[in-house]
């Protein structure tokens, strides 16, 4: 009976696993000093040698011809926990055994001592797939357990073991297996197999099974029945790479902003069953290229078949870098969006829509900092020419009268008169509240201020110079402060600014300004381009 290639090519010992060098050598060392832990959390993408070393390692421990940390694979155990019918080597796939009750039958089973190994040995793939209950019963057993069990656990995604349970394992991170680490082990199995693999199809196998050596293999595997020389063309056949022609006019659609044709595209790929969740997977790959070769990357970074390469420069010249990412980032939210989404057509095709341009863009305004600059050097220099003898201002400026309000009749001399001689106007805070949603620019120009009283005459302390000016020139603003004054005091009064703050704190005052003005304008810009 055939057996498939990556079954038969699958590694049987340390020494063959490819490009984990800094995991295989550490757990030889355990072996051969016999300091293993009771617990293994093994994690990594799929196809670089997780559940294979862990294989290994259930083997190793207990062989009794252990040779440099690795099985023997001549003993009894050895063979038999090759062939799966070692009953101290247990294997359980979490994905279809995930309840509590499996985990119960687990934790019962632990507890009885092996019949012919050292050790008994669980290997649990793809653990982040428990249940919670289950891992809750999975934790006492994991904690404390016989000397004589072992735990190996799996898994592509760890972020969904919880922490108690990792925390009790020794943690190996698996990485994505060189390219040129691939294309050497598959040239070896191709000439053990009698397989004609030239050097650029052993190449882009390894470039196709994106950092898996099961994925490769397996490509080879489908390659060998294609043709009898297996080289870039082959590959690309076999691999389903030359009808993907879809995919590339979905993306001259999006760089020609024709929205018609690729909704169009989109509609023909659905009615053949096209998983549109994988599609906007593929489009990201592609775009992840055109970015890559836009920047003038090395081309053994991108992932595509050689006549496919024209294909992506030619998109790379229509699009800039900023668009190009821009249109890479919504691809990437519309992927996570399709996660919990009803309908993934709809929201595909929402994307599709922004992808082509057809979504106005709303980009906030860039503020003008020469006119900024112009008006508050304008007022350095009022400051600098009313301080001659005093290093405080004292200003004076009345509001216009409004109908239907007497003016005030005013005997007090206001330029001479002394903080202490005011009452505090306690409805201030009030007033302020009322005044800022009426007329917003004036009453930011009053923030940290406060008012007194003397008879008809009232006094706003305000360390913002630009209030008094405000005052002075901002008939409507000045006219909107005086009624709400008389609705809220029932008189009306003369309204007397004052600055509280030194020429010097006034121009610290500006310059704040202007630092903020010009941080202001550098967010925005970075909004924008974001």
């Amino acid at each position: 009976m055939y057996k498939a290639l990556y079954r038969k090519w699958r590694p049987l010992t340390f020494d063959d696993v490819i490009s984990q060098e800094h995991i295989t050598d550490t757990l030889k060392n355990q072996i051969k000093s016999n300091k293993t832990a009771h617990a293994y959390l093994f994690t990594g993408s799929r196809g670089t040698g997780k559940t294979t070393c862990a294989r290994i390692l259930a083997k190793a421990v207990n062989c009794p011809n252990m040779k440099d940390g690795n099985p023997c694979l001549e003993c009894e155990i050895c063979r038999e926990a090759e062939n799966g019918s070692l009953t101290d080597i247990i294997e359980i796939d979490a994905a279809s055994n995930n309840g509590v009750n499996d985990i119960r039958d687990l934790r019962d089973g632990a507890v009885y001592s092996p019949e012919r190994c050292a050790y008994k040995v669980y290997i649990i793939d793809e653990v982040h797939m428990l249940s919670p209950s289950a891992f809750n019963a999975f934790l006492k057993i994991m904690e404390e357990p016989p000397e004589y069990v072992k735990f190996i656990l799996a898994t592509t995604e760890i972020h969904k073991v919880p922490a108690t349970i990792a925390s009790r394992c020794q943690r190996y991170d698996f990485r994505r297996i060189r390219q040129e680490d691939i294309a050497k082990r598959l040239e070896y199995i191709a000439e053990q197999e009698n397989l004609n693999l030239t050097a650029d199809g052993a190449s882009m196998i390894a470039k196709l099974a994106d950092g898996g050596m099961r994925d490769a293999v397996s490509l080879l595997d489908q390659c060998s029945v294609y043709g009898e020389n297996i080289d870039s063309k082959t590959v690309s056949d076999a691999a389903g790479i030359a009808g993907r022609e879809y995919l590339y006019d979905l993306l001259f659609a999006i760089a020609d902003s024709d929205t018609a044709k690729a909704l169009s595209i989109t509609g023909s790929l659905y009615d053949m069953s096209k998983d549109l969740t994988r599609l906007c997977e593929e489009l990201i790959m592609q775009m992840r290229n055109i970015m890559l070769i836009k920047v003038q990357t090395s081309e053994s970074l991108i992932v595509c078949m050689p006549d496919e390469l024209q294909k992506l420069k030619e998109l790379s010249e229509k699009l800039s870098l900023e668009i190009i990412m821009q249109k890479l980032d919504s691809l990437q939210k519309c992927r996570e969006r399709m996660r919990n989404v009803l309908n993934k057509r709809v929201e595909f095709e929402m994307s599709l829509i922004k992808l082509c341009g057809n979504i106005p863009q709303i980009s906030p305004q860039g503020i003008d900092n020469s006119e900024i600059y112009d008006k508050i050097k304008s007022l350095e220099e009022k400051i600098k020419q009313t301080a001659k003898n005093t290093n405080r201002e004292v200003l004076t400026a009345s509001a216009p009268i409004t109908e239907n309000m007497p003016e005030p009749n005013v005997k007090i001399d206001v330029r001479n008169i002394k903080e202490e001689e005011l009452t505090p106007c306690p409805q201030w805070e009030e007033i302020f509240k009322r005044f800022m949603p009426a007329k917003p620019a004036m009453a930011g120009s009053l923030d940290g201020s406060y008012a007194k009283t003397k008879g008809n005459v009232m006094v706003i302390f305000t360390p913002n110079r630009f209030f008094i000016d405000l005052l002075k020139t901002d008939r409507e603003s000045a006219i909107s402060l005086s009624r709400i004054i008389y609705e809220m005091l029932g008189q009306k009064y003369r309204i007397v600014a004052r600055c509280t703050t030194t020429i010097d704190e006034q121009k610290n005052m500006v310059e704040r300004l202007i630092n903020k003005a010009k941080n202001s304008n550098i967010e925005t810009a970075v909004d924008n381009n974001i």
